[in-house]
Protein backbone atom coordinates (compact mmCIF):
# COMPACT_ATOMS: atom_id res chain seq x y z
CA UNK A 1 0.00 0.00 0.00
CA UNK A 2 2.87 2.38 0.79
CA UNK A 3 4.26 1.68 -2.69
CA UNK A 4 1.11 2.98 -4.37
CA UNK A 5 0.99 6.01 -2.08
CA UNK A 6 4.50 6.91 -3.27
CA UNK A 7 3.58 6.30 -6.90
CA UNK A 8 0.44 8.43 -6.64
CA UNK A 9 2.51 11.25 -5.15
CA UNK A 10 4.99 10.98 -8.03
CA UNK A 11 2.17 10.85 -10.56
CA UNK A 12 0.58 14.03 -9.15
CA UNK A 13 3.97 15.76 -9.11
CA UNK A 14 4.56 15.05 -12.80
CA UNK A 15 0.95 15.88 -13.69
CA UNK A 16 1.55 19.37 -12.24
CA UNK A 17 5.01 19.68 -13.77
CA UNK A 18 4.01 18.52 -17.27
CA UNK A 19 3.39 21.94 -18.89
CA UNK A 20 6.85 23.23 -17.88
CA UNK A 21 8.84 20.00 -17.71
CA UNK A 22 10.79 20.60 -20.91
CA UNK A 23 11.61 24.19 -19.96
CA UNK A 24 12.93 23.03 -16.61
CA UNK A 25 14.63 19.71 -17.48
CA UNK A 26 15.06 19.23 -21.26
CA UNK A 27 18.67 20.40 -21.33
CA UNK A 28 19.70 18.00 -18.55
CA UNK A 29 17.68 15.10 -19.97
CA UNK A 30 19.06 15.61 -23.46
CA UNK A 31 22.61 15.65 -22.08
CA UNK A 32 21.98 12.27 -20.40
CA UNK A 33 20.48 10.82 -23.58
CA UNK A 34 23.31 12.12 -25.74
CA UNK A 35 25.93 10.69 -23.36
CA UNK A 36 24.20 7.29 -23.33
CA UNK A 37 23.80 7.14 -27.11
CA UNK A 38 27.54 7.59 -27.64
CA UNK A 39 27.90 3.97 -26.48
CA UNK A 40 24.56 2.49 -27.45
CA UNK A 41 22.31 3.43 -30.35
CA UNK A 42 19.34 1.33 -31.52
CA UNK A 43 19.36 -0.03 -35.05
CA UNK A 44 16.56 -0.08 -37.60
CA UNK A 45 15.04 -3.42 -36.54
CA UNK A 46 15.15 -2.76 -32.81
CA UNK A 47 12.24 -2.48 -30.41
CA UNK A 48 12.85 0.27 -27.84
CA UNK A 49 11.11 0.77 -24.50
CA UNK A 50 11.33 4.20 -22.87
CA UNK A 51 10.27 3.46 -19.32
CA UNK A 52 9.21 6.64 -17.52
CA UNK A 53 9.24 8.44 -20.87
CA UNK A 54 8.08 11.78 -19.49
CA UNK A 55 7.51 14.23 -22.34
CA UNK A 56 9.15 11.88 -24.86
CA UNK A 57 12.49 13.63 -25.26
CA UNK A 58 14.15 10.31 -26.18
CA UNK A 59 11.79 9.78 -29.13
CA UNK A 60 13.48 12.38 -31.32
CA UNK A 61 16.89 10.89 -30.59
CA UNK A 62 16.08 7.32 -31.65
CA UNK A 63 12.98 7.44 -33.88
CA UNK A 64 14.97 7.55 -37.11
CA UNK A 65 17.00 4.49 -36.21
CA UNK A 66 14.56 2.24 -34.30
CA UNK A 67 11.78 0.04 -35.65
CA UNK A 68 9.39 0.95 -32.80
CA UNK A 69 9.61 3.06 -29.65
CA UNK A 70 7.15 2.47 -26.84
CA UNK A 71 6.95 5.20 -24.21
CA UNK A 72 5.45 4.38 -20.83
CA UNK A 73 4.70 6.71 -17.95
CA UNK A 74 2.28 6.78 -15.03
CA UNK A 75 1.44 10.49 -15.35
CA UNK A 76 -1.41 11.16 -17.76
CA UNK A 77 -0.57 14.85 -18.11
CA UNK A 78 3.07 14.23 -18.97
CA UNK A 79 1.93 11.63 -21.51
CA UNK A 80 -0.18 14.33 -23.18
CA UNK A 81 3.07 16.22 -23.77
CA UNK A 82 4.75 13.04 -25.06
CA UNK A 83 1.86 12.46 -27.48
CA UNK A 84 2.41 15.93 -28.96
CA UNK A 85 6.07 15.08 -29.55
CA UNK A 86 5.19 11.68 -31.04
CA UNK A 87 2.59 12.99 -33.51
CA UNK A 88 5.20 13.38 -36.26
CA UNK A 89 6.76 9.98 -35.56
CA UNK A 90 5.02 6.99 -37.13
CA UNK A 91 7.00 4.42 -35.12
CA UNK A 92 6.13 5.64 -31.62
CA UNK A 93 3.48 4.33 -29.24
CA UNK A 94 2.51 5.85 -25.89
CA UNK A 95 1.01 3.90 -22.99
CA UNK A 96 0.00 4.82 -19.48
CA UNK A 97 1.34 2.09 -17.23
CA UNK A 98 3.29 1.39 -14.08
CA UNK A 99 7.03 0.79 -14.63
CA UNK A 100 6.92 -2.08 -12.12
CA UNK A 101 4.09 -3.87 -13.95
CA UNK A 102 4.44 -3.33 -17.69
CA UNK A 103 1.94 -4.97 -20.06
CA UNK A 104 4.59 -6.76 -22.13
CA UNK A 105 5.64 -10.34 -22.58
CA UNK A 106 9.02 -11.52 -21.35
CA UNK A 107 12.03 -10.67 -23.51
CA UNK A 108 10.21 -8.23 -25.82
CA UNK A 109 12.65 -5.32 -26.19
CA UNK A 110 16.13 -4.91 -27.70
CA UNK A 111 16.72 -1.60 -25.90
CA UNK A 112 15.30 -0.32 -22.64
CA UNK A 113 15.87 3.23 -21.46
CA UNK A 114 15.10 4.26 -17.87
CA UNK A 115 16.28 7.85 -17.79
CA UNK A 116 15.48 9.67 -14.54
CA UNK A 117 13.13 6.92 -13.40
CA UNK A 118 14.74 4.94 -10.57
CA UNK A 119 14.81 7.77 -8.03
CA UNK A 120 11.02 8.08 -8.37
CA UNK A 121 10.33 4.42 -7.72
CA UNK A 122 9.52 3.15 -4.20
CA UNK A 123 11.44 -0.09 -4.81
CA UNK A 124 14.15 0.45 -7.46
CA UNK A 125 15.20 -3.20 -7.34
CA UNK A 126 11.66 -4.26 -8.31
CA UNK A 127 11.76 -1.79 -11.21
CA UNK A 128 15.11 -3.16 -12.38
CA UNK A 129 13.73 -6.70 -12.23
CA UNK A 130 10.83 -5.64 -14.46
CA UNK A 131 13.29 -4.02 -16.89
CA UNK A 132 15.25 -7.24 -17.01
CA UNK A 133 12.07 -9.28 -17.55
CA UNK A 134 11.00 -7.34 -20.66
CA UNK A 135 14.53 -7.20 -22.13
CA UNK A 136 15.73 -9.95 -24.41
CA UNK A 137 19.03 -11.76 -23.84
CA UNK A 138 20.99 -9.43 -26.16
CA UNK A 139 19.34 -6.22 -24.95
CA UNK A 140 21.08 -3.00 -24.18
CA UNK A 141 19.68 -1.36 -21.07
CA UNK A 142 20.39 2.29 -20.27
CA UNK A 143 19.62 3.36 -16.72
CA UNK A 144 20.35 6.62 -14.95
CA UNK A 145 20.52 7.27 -11.25
CA UNK A 146 20.33 10.71 -9.70
CA UNK A 147 23.44 11.47 -7.62
CA UNK A 148 21.28 13.25 -5.04
CA UNK A 149 19.38 10.00 -4.42
CA UNK A 150 22.05 7.32 -4.99
CA UNK A 151 25.69 7.14 -4.14
CA UNK A 152 27.72 5.56 -6.91
CA UNK A 153 28.22 2.47 -4.76
CA UNK A 154 24.49 2.14 -4.05
CA UNK A 155 23.62 2.60 -7.72
CA UNK A 156 26.12 -0.07 -8.81
CA UNK A 157 24.91 -2.36 -6.03
CA UNK A 158 21.30 -2.09 -7.24
CA UNK A 159 22.33 -2.95 -10.79
CA UNK A 160 24.40 -5.89 -9.57
CA UNK A 161 21.58 -7.19 -7.34
CA UNK A 162 19.26 -7.17 -10.34
CA UNK A 163 21.90 -9.19 -12.22
CA UNK A 164 22.46 -6.56 -14.89
CA UNK A 165 25.96 -6.59 -16.36
CA UNK A 166 27.36 -3.07 -16.43
CA UNK A 167 29.14 -2.48 -19.73
CA UNK A 168 29.85 1.23 -19.17
CA UNK A 169 29.27 3.57 -16.23
CA UNK A 170 29.46 7.28 -16.92
CA UNK A 171 29.83 9.70 -14.05
CA UNK A 172 30.33 12.95 -15.93
CA UNK A 173 30.58 15.78 -13.35
CA UNK A 174 28.33 18.01 -15.51
CA UNK A 175 25.48 15.51 -15.26
CA UNK A 176 23.41 15.22 -12.10
CA UNK A 177 23.31 11.47 -12.40
CA UNK A 178 25.12 8.28 -13.30
CA UNK A 179 24.51 6.63 -16.65
CA UNK A 180 24.83 2.85 -16.76
CA UNK A 181 24.80 0.93 -20.00
CA UNK A 182 24.07 -2.68 -19.20
CA UNK A 183 23.57 -5.98 -20.94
Amino acid sequence: MLEWKTKRKTMRHYDQLAPVYDIQYAEEQNAKIEAALKNAKPGENELVLDLGCGTGLLFEWVAKSAKLIVGIDISSKILQEAKKRAEQLSNTAILRADADHTPFQNQTFNYVFAVTLLQNMPNPLKTLQEIKRVSNAQSTIIITGLKKKFSQEHFISLLNKSELNIFTLKTNPQLKGYIAICH
